[in-house]
């Protein structure tokens, strides 16, 4: 096979950057001459994140619509047509075998040009409600890999393959890391471990949630691992004590999860297939602030298969302490939800789409 080259798209939060990279690194661990460049949006967190992993990005001046009249819907259609161009001269210029999307603003003028351009094109899809972008993408696109089942009504079924979403590799086995997770982050081995994620940014609700819970939460014997996001640690890490540890990121996941004994979440479809693979007791916290209310529908695919509980926002005053209290002090509820989630891990994904990617190459 002659030197393959491979454009990849993705960005705008974690949830969309992440897949791209394990999509890259498997390639690469398959095609070491490989050549790789990731298009994402000028200004957004991929432009930090690709490099740190070791890949060429190229920004496009586009953004997404706002819900409300905004300038920025105005500059809307320049900057799309500005982007529908530069794609069209970066696939020209880079000559790619095929162009896969994650997600995200950028994706969306890429695909479109490289479909124009008759190039093979792959979308990984990593929501249970698929955005616009996608849903007008999957026309021409070759396939979609996709991380739920029953999304027929939105993608062409014979383009389909449920594949799962990419998950970092080192979480696939925690299991023997328990003891190496508490000496990291000096844990007390006798208490029992929460961890809360808010997402790459942080989730402002969750936040206010946990700090007026602290005292309660201590009351339980509870200790807290609080990722609280870059954009509130400022505000938050006045509460870093012997018992609670405020982070604005978390770099060992796989040792975080080794040593928690339950997870309180946003449903990101990241964060959703990586709590399969690890199989922690979750209470997930849906943002109601994302397209299509997606995070809601993500966590019910679980909850509905009993593999994880839900509170919605508005219910976070009356109901969190109850259920959260509850889930403590039921061990055998903790264990339920433990296996059943882990029913619902695909943890070949990324190997199974670089596979559905290689088969796209022409020869």
């Amino acid at each position: 096979m002659e030197n393959l080259k491979f454009i990849l798209s993705g960005g705008g939060t974690g949830g969309h950057i992440y897949p791209a990279v394990a999509i890259a690194n498997e390639l690469k661990s398959r095609f070491p001459d490989a050549e790789f460049l990731f298009v994402g949006a000028k200004d957004k967190m991929e432009m930090q994140k690709v490099p740190q992993s070791g890949y060429k990005i190229e920004g496009l001046w586009i953004a997404g619509l706002q819900r409300k009249l905004t300038l920025q819907n105005a500059m809307f259609p320049f900057k799309l047509i500005d982007s529908l161009w530069k794609s069209r001269a970066i696939i020209k210029k880079f000559k790619p075998n095929v162009v896969i999307g994650t997600g995200g603003f950028a994706s969306g003028p890429l695909l479109q040009m490289a479909n124009m351009l008759h190039i093979p094109t792959v979308i990984q899809e990593q929501n249970s409600y698929p955005g616009i972008t996608n849903k007008i993408l999957s026309k021409k696109a070759n396939k979609i890999c996709v991380a739920y089942e029953n999304l027929e009504r939105f993608f062409p079924k014979e383009k389909m393959i449920l594949t799962g979403n990419p998950v970092r590799q080192d979480l696939i086995d925690i299991e023997n890391k328990k003891t190496e997770a508490i000496q990291y982050f000096n844990l007390d081995p006798n208490k029992k471990t929460l961890l809360v994620l808010g997402g790459s940014l942080g989730a402002r609700r969750v936040n206010q949630l946990i700090e007026k819970e602290l005292n309660h939460l201590n009351a339980l014997n509870v200790q807290v691992i609080w990722q609280c996001g870059k954009l509130y640690f400022e505000d938050y890490k006045k509460y870093n004590s012997n018992n609670v540890q405020v982070l604005a990121f978390i770099d060992r996941m796989d040792l975080v999860y080794a040593a928690t004994d339950i997870v309180i979440s946003r449903a990101g479809a990241s964060s959703v297939s990586e709590l399969c693979i690890v199989g922690k007791p979750v209470i997930f916290i849906p943002s109601p602030n994302v397209a299509e209310d997606h995070q809601t529908k993500n966590a019910k695919s679980i909850v509905d298969k009993k593999g994880a509980l839900m509170l919605k926002e508005p219910e976070l005053e009356t109901q969190f302490s109850i259920v959260f209290e509850a889930l403590l002090k039921d061990i055998g509820k903790q264990e339920q939800l433990s296996n059943n989630i882990k029913q619902l891990a695909l943890p070949n994904a990324t190997k199974q789409i670089v596979d559905e990617i290689v088969s796209l190459i022409k020869n």
